[in-house]
């Protein structure tokens, strides 16, 4: 019997067909065993498409059956799009994207990054967005909100949920990284904590909120889910480089409109 596919939602989304999605309940197999959904920009035909087809049709089938998933070629940019009827191949290079069309399903890929899904009920506009860390200092969340705005959102009627991610905990960095944000804005040092010598923990789910918070989102739902310590629910490209890994598998967050 196939293993039960968890799904795990925000109570700020209620309402919304979305869902954070893990790597159990799948068919990969190898180093990204289990619901690995990453194409790695495979052609159609490539044998390795089986299993991540299958995974993608159990995800669906998961949060909004029937639903057509669209995605992006995720760039780590602060950039979003309206979600269109491209295919595979041909998808936009950005790191976010909305929609008010029923039926659309939107999809972000991670393995450490923070997947940011928003939703304003009232005016029927969703949002999905890859926040990793050079993501989130670009302002793709800004992006995110002011892309539904267009489509007819208001901010402070829009609710943001930030599901698994690196911890701050897992998450070391050096100082030259640290540097960035600090140059971005001196308040950003309380996003980090003292590390081994000429490192620090960086905080990336609590600044993703901020960030969120500060554009005027009023209900803002970080879930505390460690990808990388957790591995028997969650891929981790830190982890996966740490063991030396030849590669990772990819998690991903879904948002639609019935």
């Amino acid at each position: 019997m196939a293993e039960a596919l968890p799904v795990v939602r925000a109570g700020c989304l209620a309402g919304v067909p979305h869902g954070f999605l893990g790597r159990r309940g799948g068919i990969s197999s190898g180093d990204v065993a289990g619901l690995d959904m990453g194409t790695r920009v495979m052609n159609p035909a490539d044998p390795r498409m089986v299993p991540v087809a299958e995974n993608r049709r159990r995800g669906i089938a998961a949060v909004l059956p029937g639903a057509r998933l669209v995605t992006v070629y995720q760039v780590h940019s602060g950039d979003c799009v309206v979600a269109g009827d491209w295919d595979e191949a041909n998808r936009p290079h950005a790191d976010a994207l909305v929609t008010d069309r029923p039926g659309l399903l939107l999809g972000i890929l991670t393995a450490d990054c923070a997947p940011v899904l928003l939703a304003d009920t009232e005016a029927g506009v969703v949002g999905a967005a890859h926040a990793g860390w050079k993501g989130a200092l670009a302002g793709v969340t800004d992006s995110t909100i002011v892309a539904m705005e267009q489509l007819g959102a208001r901010r402070e009627r829009i609710t943001a949920a930030i599901g698994p991610c690196i911890a701050q905990v897992s998450y070391e960095v050096d100082e030259g990284f640290a540097g960035r944000f600090l140059a971005a804005d001196p308040a950003n040092a309380g996003f980090f904590t003292p590390g081994r010598v000429g490192h620090r923990q960086f905080d990336l789910e609590a600044y993703v909120a901020q960030r969120l918070r500060g554009a005027g989102i009023g209900v803002v739902e970080p879930l505390g889910i460690d990808t990388y310590s957790n591995e028997g629910g969650y891929f981790s490209y830190r982890r996966a480089t740490h063991r030396g890994e030849a590669d990772y598998g990819r998690q991903i967050a879904l948002i639609g409109l019935t």
